[in-house]
Formats: structure tokens, sequence, C-alpha cells
């Protein structure tokens, strides 16, 4: 049965950064009742990225605890992990590895051990998740940490020209590489940005819940402003990116064994620090199924 008690024991504490708050006394292996998930719902919406530590997960607890928030997202297209390993067989299709370890030459997951540049996770499907949740199995002793940018603050603080520019603008999100900008199975280099296949999301996007605008960049690699020219679209990307990158707007996550993170993808952006190859890092990732992205 759902533990009400755990409302009473449950606190939130703001990271003190420009978003991110973490979640105390709860334990996520358990049945969420309903007073405390409309808590964290709450809580949620008001700091955008959510820490819970401490937290001891099989697959089947991730999911569940992941199935509070919307429709489990099926796992993204690989870059050449032929199977997840260390997944459980009902959690293959939802579950995604992201690791640099290998098991006999292979990978068991995606992203190896090099920097992730700043990006919204499948922002190139027409329906991006709303939601990603990461679990930290084995953790490097340094290095790998996770930077979070809050989006709405970056489009708020916009000078009024870009501001202005944006407003209106659409722009292709770019399919065939992941945000370590290695090419996906089946994908390849084409002749220009005009050329970048992937789905079409305006640059400002509004909160189907609170109303509130985003700058919605996705990534910066293969990205193309419809109706510019390459060079017009270029200098307002570069004018976009160098304003929403600024450190004013993020807080990092340093990763300890038990950590869940769970942001929301619609008005956040993510990267994360390179570590040491010869180190262990392990994370489980689930996504939630997002809405169709409306502009600002």
């Amino acid at each position: 049965m759902p533990l009400d008690s755990q409302t009473t024991t449950l606190w939130i504490q703001p990271t003190g950064g420009p978003l991110g708050a973490d979640v105390h006394g709860v334990d996520l292996a358990r049945e969420i009742a309903p007073s405390t998930f409309a808590t964290l719902a709450e809580a949620w919406a008001q700091h955008l990225v959510l820490r819970f530590s401490g937290q001891r997960l099989d697959d089947e607890a991730l999911m569940r605890f992941s199935r509070l928030w919307g429709e489990l997202d099926r796992v993204p297209i690989g870059t050449g992990v032929e199977k997840a390993n260390g997944v459980a067989a009902n959690a293959v299709e939802w579950v995604t590895v992201i690791s640099n370890v290998k098991v006999g030459g292979k990978p068991i997951g995606g992203l190896g051990s090099y920097e992730s540049i700043w990006h919204t996770d499948m922002s190139y499907n027409p329906l991006p998740p709303r939601a990603s949740l990461l679990y930290a199995i084995e953790c490097p002793p340094a290095g790998g940490d996770t930077g979070f940018a809050n989006m709405e603050l970056a489009y708020d603080t916009l000078p009024a020209d870009l501001k202005q520019s944006a407003e209106g603008r659409s722009c292709t999100h770019d399919s065939s590489r992941n945000s370590a900008g290695e090419y996906r199975r089946g994908f390849k280099a084409v002749s220009g940005p005009r050329e970048t296949p992937g789905a079409v999301h305006p640059l400002v996007r509004r909160d189907p819940v609170t109303g509130s605008k985003s700058l919605f960049l996705g990534r910066r690699a293969g990205a193309y402003v419809r109706g510019l020219s390459v060079d017009d679209s270029e200098a307002l990307l570069n004018g976009l990116w160098a304003h929403a990158s600024q450190p004013k707007f993020a807080w990092y996550q340093r990763w300890r064994i038990g950590d869940l993170v769970m942001w929301d993808n619609r008005c956040t952006m993510h990267r994360r620090d390179a570590f040491d190859e010869t180190a262990r890092r392990v994370m489980h990732r689930t996504q939630i199924v997002g809405e169709s992205v409306v502009a600002g």
C-alpha cells in the first residue's frame, strides 16, 4: 500500500542555482502515495530538475517510478551498441544504458567517456520526451558531471533583438548524430544544413501546463533555421547558443551511486564532462513520451 507517511518526512531543498532541487525523505523503490506524488510534481514544475540521492533501484522500480510521470518512451536509435547488457529482459525496450564499460571488447551502453555537449534529449523526434530520468549504478571517482541549463531563464533574459529574431522561427533538429557527435546507425554526413534530417520545432516553445516560454534549441550540430539563408541561420543560432550556454543559467550534478536525477526535457538542456576512460561509469535512463511542441 502507498505510504502517506512519506509526505510527512518528505522535504525539498533547492540547490541555490538557477534550477534544481534535492528531494529528501522518499524511497522510490516503494509505492508512492498520491499525496507524495503531488508534492513531487509541484517541486518538479518549480525547479525543473529533481535529485533523489541514496536510492536502490532495479530496472522494474525505475520504470515503475518513471511511469508515474507518463508513458515510457522507447530507447533511442543506437550508435553501435548491439544489445544493452545489464538490463532486465522486460526493460530492454524502455531502459537505455549510458556507459563506457566494454564486455568482450563491445560496449554495453552508449556515449563512452568523452564530453557530451549541450543538448535536449531526442529533440529530433516529432514528440521529444517530456522528461528524462537517469540513475547512477557505477560512478567514476572524478569527472562525468552533468550540467543542466534553465531555458526558461535563458529566454526571459534574451537581448531584445535576439528575442525578436527567434520569435516565430522554426529549426531542424539533427537526427543523424548523438550528443557526442557520433553518427547513428544508418546515417551519414549531408551536403549542408538545409539537408539535415530530423524533426522541425519552434525555437521558442510554450509549456503546455504553465504557459511559460523557453528556448528550444535541441543541439547545435546540423541545426538549420527554416526560411533563412544558411549564413543568416548560422548567425542567429550562434547568438542564441552563446546566450543560452552561459554558466549563469547552469547547475552541475556530481554523481554518486544511488542518485536518480530527473529533468524537464522541454525547458532545460544538459551536458556531460569527460572522464577517465579506464574508470567505470554505468547509468540507466528512462524517458517519458512528450507532446507536440507548441510555439511560444
